[in-house]
């Protein structure tokens, strides 16, 4: 029996274009999630479809509407990549059954991804996933899709091209002071990493005193000058160049679904994810005087833990993964929900991450408090001291794993860089939690062979060392397996 090579990792399924990525395996994917929906009896409400800037993402896209339609799914089809969260959107503003992105996110070019996002817009949690794997399995050892041809389905009616923006923009318009960002003037730089994000900032703050100057606004699949389409200080530097030139105040920059985003300060220095987030929970805590709890993966910032004791707010923790943290928030009805890879979520719109919409309250903060990104970091610290944060990520053979896995689960230090280990857990990776506040963590990537070391601690050499003690503990030595 052949095996069957799809297989939901943190968000969806991603796998390399031409390999296992392939129109077949696609078709088998989405007439796995056509069945979850008659199954589950939301068929009827339809499916949103939409497609990033990758390579074929459109045909790819419309193979899979062909798929629902064959299964008499009515279709919402972007006509144009379209952001992951103006799709996500999409599902509560047609009351839909869920989503599909053909999307891989910040992953390289090579790759292409399948998204599956549930009737409240954000991603199935892993129940649901489990449920679309066993039937995309059945799909897969049976050879069984049924199709409708595309050009037939449009003329049916089962398929209808539909354009998210107008709706989302006016979503847009109720949570953000567009008056106030337009007259700002402030000029920002907009790096859209060649995505399905290109575009959008630009337009929403078109039209006063406020500019903005795009970079990489063109689709290109092969994502040049940068490793992968991820809003990370190693893929920026074009962007921190531009902001020096244009001497703009800021530089935004969003992967290549728009689901993320990445700051560059007016030095052209870049703001860790995790200093971005504890900003955007002071501005929603502070300058906007709301309240609720916050979210935060296990590899997000403790400045989150500080300041829900400053402001007396809950915080809750998840395992690394927004599917984890969107049912948080419903449940807790929290404030914001966020993830070390740049992922933000806000209340009062979808409970998905959204980086467009990052990227405003962002501006917004700068706005209301006069002041520059560099002088808001200073400012945050101030209130909950210093943090700094680094990652590495080592790719490695995926033979050698359970090698790995073994070699962590036996480590057992007593003490970190001259400080006591206080904590350590495995839910998710091994992550060892220092008597000082300072934490390590290693895990797998859930979507590539890459294991990722995370580091907080209270100065950029100190947090070098725990990176390199890191790879130690995981049999890694610069950089090699052995």
């Amino acid at each position: 029996m052949a095996s069957n090579p799809i297989k939901f990792g943190t968000d969806g399924w991603r796998a390399i274009i031409a390999d296992d990525f392939t129109f077949a395996n696609l078709r088998f994917c989405a007439q796995g999630v056509a069945s979850y929906l008659e199954q589950t009896g939301l068929a009827s409400r339809g499916l949103v479809i939409g497609y990033d800037t990758r390579f074929a993402s459109e045909h790819f896209a419309a193979s899979a509407a062909e798929v629902a339609a064959g299964n008499g799914i009515p279709v919402y089809l972007c006509p144009r990549p379209t952001p992951t969260p103006v799709v996500s959107y999409g599902v509560l503003a047609k009351q839909a059954a869920g989503a599909v992105i053909i999307t891989a996110s910040h992953n390289p070019g090579a790759w292409n991804g399948f998204k599956f996002k549930n009737e409240q817009g954000f991603s199935a949690p892993d129940e649901v996933t489990r449920q679309i794997e066993a039937l995309v399995d059945r799909a897969f050892q049976q050879k069984l899709v049924k199709r409708m041809p595309l050009e037939k389905a449009v003329a049916q009616g089962l398929v209808a091209y539909t354009d998210l923006e107008p709706v989302y923009f006016e979503q847009l318009e109720r949570l953000v002071d567009f008056k106030a960002l337009r007259s700002s003037g402030l000029k920002a730089v907009i790096d859209p990493m060649y995505g399905a994000g290109a575009g959008y900032l630009k337009r929403l703050l078109a039209g006063g005193t406020a500019s903005a100057v795009e970079i990489h606004g063109e689709r290109n699949p092969l994502f040049p000058g940068m490793a992968r389409p991820e809003p990370i200080a190693a893929n920026l530097n074009q962007l921190a160049a531009k902001v020096r030139e244009e001497k703009a105040a800021v530089g935004l920059a969003t992967d290549g679904d728009a689901d993320r985003m990445g700051i560059i300060d007016e030095q052209g220095n870049f703001l860790t994810q995790l200093q971005v987030f504890a900003l955007l929970c002071l501005y929603l805590l502070e300058t906007r005087g709301e309240r609720g709890g916050i979210v935060k993966t296990l590899t997000t910032t403790s400045m989150a833990n500080r300041l829900g004791e400053l402001f007396h707010v809950p915080v809750f923790e998840t395992p690394v993964g927004f599917k984890y943290v969107a049912p948080v928030m419903r449940q807790q009805n929290a404030l914001i929900g966020g993830e070390e890879s740049g992922g933000y979520g806000f209340r009062g719109h979808v409970l998905e991450r959204d980086g467009i919409l990052a990227c405003l309250y962002f501006l917004d903060l700068m706005v209301r408090r006069g002041q520059t990104p560099s002088e808001l970091l200073s400012y945050l610290y101030d209130r909950v001291g210093p943090h700094h944060y680094q990652r590495v990520d080592e790719c490695f053979p995926a033979e050698q794993r359970p090698a790995m896995v073994s070699r962590l689960e036996q480590q057992r230090p007593e003490a970190i860089d001259g400080v006591r280990v206080s904590r350590r857990d495995a839910g998710d990776g091994w992550r060892y939690v220092l008597e000082d506040n300072s934490w390590l963590l290693i895990r797998f990537s859930g979507t590539e062979p890459v294991l990722r070391i995370y580091t907080e601690t209270d100065s950029p050499s100190r947090a070098a060392r725990l990176l390199e003690i890191g790879r130690r503990l995981a049999g890694i030595s610069r950089g090699v397996v052995p």
